[in-house]
């Protein structure tokens, strides 16, 4: 995003200055997360996309229960497997092996490393905005949480999840085609929300009574 000068005494459209320094494949962890989001490797992303849509229609439209859903997929693994194994042994073949890869124990302890980093980083973010420091975020932040109530009243949990999925997984390709575009609309939507903000902190959040402030020894 681009980074935007207001002049607090004028009504002139804000002016944004260079932009961002670091390309956004970097900005999302620059890895194998950052290909398939920004659709990179378009058969890996296509294929997570996929996924991600099969288990929603079994869950929401075909109405599948996720007991029963885990049983038949065991029971047609274990098929398989038998199958493969009885086959592979009268032409002379390998019988299916589990990958290393699957039970890495480095791969699981990276993913927890990096979970536990990223839950710590989000509780602070969230005492931080819950502690008032800052206002205007604080009130945004309750905004968003109402209109996601609200959201979440209209359609399941699973469907709200897929919607989720559905956005992360074709915004961030889409704003790295069209970044200039969406700069430029981004500009103008935060100049007229900091419009806004000063006319509705100088009408009803300066009249709001507040307590001495004690210094602090």
């Amino acid at each position: 995003m681009p980074r935007i000068i207001y002049d607090s005494d004028s009504n002139e459209q804000p002016k944004s200055t260079t932009r961002r320094r670091r390309p956004l494949h970097d900005l999302l962890g620059g890895e194998k997360v950052a290909d398939i989001l920004l659709w990179r490797n378009k058969y890996l992303s296509a294929g997570v996309l996929a996924g991600a849509t099969v288990i929603w229609f079994l869950f929401e439209v075909a109405e599948y229960h996720f007991l029963t859903l885990l049983c038949h997929i065991s029971i047609t693994t274990m098929l398989v497997v038998f199958i493969w194994s009885n086959v592979a042994a009268l032409m002379d073949r390998y019988p299916p092996r589990i990958p290393k890869v699957i039970l890495s124990e480095d791969a699981f302890r990276k993913f927890s490393l990096s979970f536990h980093a990223k839950l710590t980083r989000g509780i602070s973010v969230l005492h931080d905005i819950a502690s008032g420091k800052d206002l205007k975020l604080f009130l945004l932040a309750i905004a968003s949480l109402w209109v996601v109530s609200i959201v979440g009243s209209c359609c399941s949990s699973l469907s709200l999840l897929y919607l989720g999925l559905l956005c992360i997984h074709t915004l961030p390709a889409l704003y790295e085609r069209y970044e200039d575009e969406v700069n430029h609309l981004a500009v103008r939507g935060s100049h007229d929300l900091h419009t806004f903000y000063r006319k509705l902190d100088s009408t009803v959040l300066n009249r709001i009574p507040r307590g001495p402030i004690k210094k602090m020894r």
